[in-house]
Parts: structure tokens; C-alpha cells; sequence
């Protein structure tokens, strides 16, 4: 065999899993299509720092292009609530490169230029076809990205809603002073159905727009163009210029469905693990049992089962209590949306701590007290459409 652990995708979940597998004592290989790793970049170039304080990883500012206080969330109708929390504008390039050398470092081999082709498992073996050859092992992560395509040969579906990935255009925009701002805008409404528009601000005259959007296919090139026009009016401005576009999927309410089999386990975005700090923290987990699993000699799908039960116990509440609440989104009305914000304007939010449930719990408090009809707003998850 070639390794005693295959991660194919050098995702930020992908590179965890390797690193911490590694750092555990198992011989792993990391294989990565791309031939540098981050380049071309990835789209997910943002994160507040509470989610990747999950991660139990320490922000550098080597690969920040710009640190930001928080975030407004805008209305319809313009109304905002304001979410005080430390967050971060990437060099996704330099991200991703940051982390690869502490791959190397823990001694996994990292072979980019390679993809994954096939996969067959016999006898306890995995054999893995790629451009490059065939590579064995006796376990794979698969972090391939959403839809993955390795996960599919090996008849899982690690995706439960595969149908609610939301899918994205962004693109690096510029105009005068519109990095300056130091607070991330999202927008919600008809305009995005099913999740947000976004202004993420990167210094200078530059910054990023995009738009998310679900159930209405993967071109979603219409609703940004639409976006792209709208906040033109919202800033005042008369032109923007578009450095540069891309595109992906946003598996934030798509939820993990079969993550774990005989050998294997899928982690981050191909396993609906959204959010780069959260998808780290997947990954990490991913990895320790992974690692523990070769230490043992048991890759059975029961002993690889930990792997599912840590992160149900540390994310699964808020993944189900975020997808109730956008698809509640994805149904309600522009005006239903306004109603239900102007509930949390002008008001300090930082009550609002403790785990998922504490969360949830909360805040229907503060709505039932401020507004008991405030709450009727998420009936629109019931309905069908």
C-alpha cells in the first residue's frame, strides 16, 4: 500500500484531516487537483472569528487582507440589525497556502496535479485510479468538494438535501472607497431567495459582491447581474468594475446525510459542512478518528461512526436549527421578513449566547416579549412551496 490514509481535496476540511491524522502517527497522502494549492482561489474568502474559534485555530494576520467588526444585516425595506463580532476579509491564496505548509510539516505527503478518477475497494483495500496512476490505502477521506463526485462511486450520499445547496456568483468588484467600510452588509430577501446577498469590503477602492441563492438551479447569474444593479442604488454609485468572477455552492442547509462507511469518511463542503471554521473543526475530527482507527486496526463503519457522533454533538442542533430557519427565509414574503427584523433593530444582541438550543431559546424569548406575533413569521416554514 501507499499510504495508510488517502485525503483526496485539499479543502480547508481536507487539509485538518490530514494534518491532524498525521500528527496521530498514520502514513497519509494528500492529492489536490490543482497544481498549487489555492490557486486559482477559492470563492469562501470570509469568516468570523467565533466560528473558527470552534476550530481551536489562531488567526494569523499573514493571510488577512482586512479585519472587519461585524456585520449588518439589511431588510427589504432597508432596516438593519447589527451584529458586533470580530471577523476577517482572506487572502484565500494565502490561507490555503498557510495551512498546506503545516500539512508538510506533519510529515503527510502532499501530491498536487493529481485527480481523482475511480475508486474500488476489495478485500479491505482501496484502489484509487488518478491521472497519475492507481494509489492504495486502507482508508480514504473524501473532501472533494459539494456533489462529490468520489463519495457517489462508492455509493454514498453525503448530503441529505442536496436539492437546497445554495449556489453562488461573487465577484471582486472596485470603485471608490468601497473597501473602506469595516462591517460585512447581507442582504436578505425575494431578491436572493433562500439565503443572501452580499458587500464584503477588502480595503481601498476594493471589495466583494455576491449573491445566494437556492432552488433555482446552479446559474444564479441573473439574480447577481440584478444584485449588482441594486446595490448601485443602494451606495449612490454610478459604475463598478468587475475585477473578477466565480462561482460555487454553499451547502449551508443541505445537511450531512451518509458521511461514514466501511473505510471511508467524507468531510466538509461534500459533506455539507458549511462555513470555513466549522468545515476545520469537521475536518480535525475527521482526521483523530481516522487516525485511531489505523491505530487499531478497526476501519470498520460502527468504530468510524465516532466521527458522526462528535460532530452531532458539537454542530448538529445548529445545522437543523439553521436549516428551519432558512427555509422559513426561502418562504416568507419581503414584507413578512421587514415585520420579523424590525423585532432585533436598534437592539444589543449579546444577550444572545450559550449553545445552539440556549440560542434559539433566547430569542424566541426576546420576540415573544417584544412582539409575541413576531413569532407566527416562521409558520412559513410549513408551507409549501
Amino acid at each position: 500500500m501507499d499510504a495508510d490514509i488517502i485525503v483526496i481535496g485539499a479543502s480547508p476540511a481536507g487539509l485538518m484531516a490530514a494534518r491532524n491524522a498525521a500528527l496521530k502517527g498514520a502514513n497519509v497522502i494528500l492529492i489536490e487537483r490543482k497544481e498549487v494549492i489555492g490557486n486559482p482561489t477559492h470563492p469562501a474568502n470570509t469568516f468570523f472569528k467565533g466560528m473558527f474559534d470552534r476550530a481551536g485555530e489562531t488567526v494569523d494576520q499573514g493571510y488577512v487582507i482586512k479585519n472587519l467588526k461585524g456585520a449588518h444585516i439589511v431588510a427589504p425595506s432597508g432596516g438593519e440589525v447589527v451584529i458586533q463580532s470580530p471577523a476577517y476579509f482572506l487572502d484565500r491564496k494565502k490561507f490555503d497556502e498557510y495551512y498546506a505548509q503545516q500539512v508538510r510539516k506533519a510529515g503527510v505527503d502532499v501530491r498536487t496535479g493529481i485527480e481523482a478518477l475511480n475508486v474500488i475497494r476489495s478485500e479491505g483495500i482501496f484502489s484509487l485510479s488518478t491521472n497519475e496512476g492507481i494509489l492504495k490505502s486502507k482508508f480514504v477521506i473524501i473532501s472533494d468538494g459539494i456533489n462529490s463526485r468520489i463519495a457517489g462511486l462508492l455509493g454514498m450520499k453525503p448530503i441529505k438535501y442536496p436539492r437546497d445547496i445554495a449556489w453562488s456568483m461573487e465577484a471582486e468588484v472596485e470603485a471608490p472607497g468601497l473597501g473602506e467600510p469595516d462591517m460585512f452588509e447581507y442582504y436578505v430577501g425575494n431578491h436572493a431567495p433562500g439565503w443572501k446577498s452580499t458587500y464584503s469590503p477588502c480595503g481601498g477602492d476594493r471589495a466583494t459582491l455576491g449573491v445566494y441563492v437556492r432552488r433555482h438551479g446552479t446559474d444564479v447569474s441573473s439574480f447577481f447581474d440584478a444584485w449588482v444593479e441594486r446595490f448601485k442604488n443602494i451606495k449612490g454609485l454610478n459604475d463598478i468594475s468587475v475585477i473578477s468572477k466565480s462561482v460555487g455552492g454553499d451547502p449551508i442547509a443541505a445537511i450531512p446525510g451518509e458521511i461514514v462507511a466501511e473505510g471511508v469518511m467524507v468531510t466538509g463542503g461534500s459533506a455539507a459542512q458549511s462555513g470555513i471554521g466549522y468545515a476545520m473543526h469537521a475536518g480535525q475530527m475527521c482526521g483523530d478518528v481516522a487516525a485511531d482507527a489505523i491505530a487499531k486496526g478497526n476501519v470498520s463503519a460502527t468504530f468510524l461512526s465516532q466521527y458522526r457522533k462528535r460532530w452531532n454533538q458539537e454542530y448538529r442542533n445548529e445545522y437543523y436549527l439553521g436549516r428551519i430557519a432558512l427555509e422559513a427565509l426561502r418562504k416568507m414574503t419581503d414584507k413578512e421578513i421587514d415585520a420579523m427584523m424590525q423585532v432585533f433593530e436598534g437592539e444589543d444582541l449579546s444577550f444572545i449566547q450559550g449553545n445552539p438550543v440556549v440560542k434559539a431559546m433566547r430569542t424566541g424569548m426576546f420576540m415573544l416579549k417584544k412582539k409575541p406575533s413576531s413569532l407566527l413569521a416562521y409558520r412559513a416554514a410549513l408551507r409549501r412551496k
